[in-house]
């Protein structure tokens, strides 16, 4: 499994930053997307992403730095003449606002749409190898958070329950292995979900919309290998601002990874006020890593336009191209 951060600016786009956009590669081969602000397709064209390969966009909220740029997305894919159906996953505002762009501009589109909402996603298959959830979180408008699971990962016969089961070797074993039901001599049947082990753990990512409780992830984090989280302000900035804009904090993230024993954080969605390389007295994005830093113990990343990272089958996550080393492991806050 692979994330690219197609965009990590917050509200407006800055010189290196475009607005919020992450690709998700799965183990079948497709891509998702989560989020599209405006200009996102100019990043995937920087990216080997194809959108005919794309297989569903979720969008986390309607604030337009997170949905702008899908239908110029979708107008793309289909003068790129692509035919099969998309499946598009968000709050029901967004297919008014599409219906509406698509009779305005008079859009017509080579292959169809099929819009779920978001309060319907549970027990939705979107995807053919991912299971996928849906948080909601606290913002201005509705906004959500989506989880994705693998759906199988490798097994192995288990031979002390094969013995058990006085399954003889050979065939049955082969057949079990493939996953198939046997029937032995004797006629008792064995499933091969009975004598199947999983040799390892399911991998699971989170992204996040918008949020400015990050303790409702709390649950939803505990198992995920990955939480992916806007991190709009440091801890002063927000206070100072107050509570209008409801966004987080790296501290208030940094705290909720922590407590969930969360093994990876990245941080995104940084108001353009953080700068790579800020002027002397100004704030930078050092400043939003240092804090999360003081209070989460796992490996953070803090992210940069078009990075990407693999997350092996071991559940570790890394980066995977020539980008500049982003990763710090933090030491244990106490």
């Amino acid at each position: 499994m692979e994330i690219q951060l197609l965009g990590t600016s917050s509200g407006t786009p800055s010189r290196s930053r475009n607005v919020s956009g992450l690709a998700l590669r799965s183990p079948g081969g497709h891509w998702s997307l989560v989020d599209c602000g405006e200009g996102t397709q100019h990043r995937i064209l920087r990216t080997g992403l194809s959108l005919h390969a794309l297989g569903a966009v979720f969008i986390t909220h309607m604030h337009g730095d997170h949905c702008y740029g899908l239908p110029g997305l979708l107008a793309s894919a289909g003068m790129l003449n692509r035919s099969a159906p998309l499946a598009i996953v968000g709050p029901p505002p967004l297919w008014r606002l599409l219906q509406c762009v698509m009779e305005t501009s008079e859009l017509g589109l080579p292959f169809a749409l099929d819009f779920i909402p978001v309060e319907e996603l549970e027990g939705r298959q979107v995807l053919s190898d991912l299971d996928v959830r849906a948080t909601a979180l606290s913002h201005r408008l509705p906004s959500w958070a989506f989880s994705f699971t693998e759906r199988e990962v490798e097994r192995r016969l288990d031979p002390d329950k094969l013995r058990a089961l006085d399954v003889p070797r050979g065939e049955a074993w082969g057949r079990l292995q493939r996953g198939q039901d046997v029937t032995l001599d004797d006629g008792r049947q064995v499933a091969s979900a009975a004598v199947l082990q999983a040799q390892r753990k399911k991998r699971k990512i989170v992204v996040g919309g918008d949020n400015d409780r990050p303790e409702l992830l709390l649950d939803e984090a505990g198992d995920a290998d990955v939480l992916v989280h806007e991190a709009t302000y440091t801890e002063a900035v927000r206070l100072k601002i107050g509570p209008g804009p409801q966004h987080s904090s790296a501290l208030m993230v940094g705290r909720m990874a922590q407590e969930a024993r969360l093994p990876h954080l990245v941080l995104t969605h940084f108001s353009p006020r953080y700068q790579d390389h800020p002027a002397p007295g100004q704030a930078g994005i050092a400043d939003v890593e240092a804090e999360a830093r003081s209070v989460y113990g796992g490996t953070l990343f803090m992210a940069r336009d078009l990075q990407r990272y693999a997350l092996d089958r071991q559940g570790r996550l890394a980066p995977v191209d020539a980008q500049p080393p982003q990763a710090t492991q933090a030491t244990q806050a106490g």
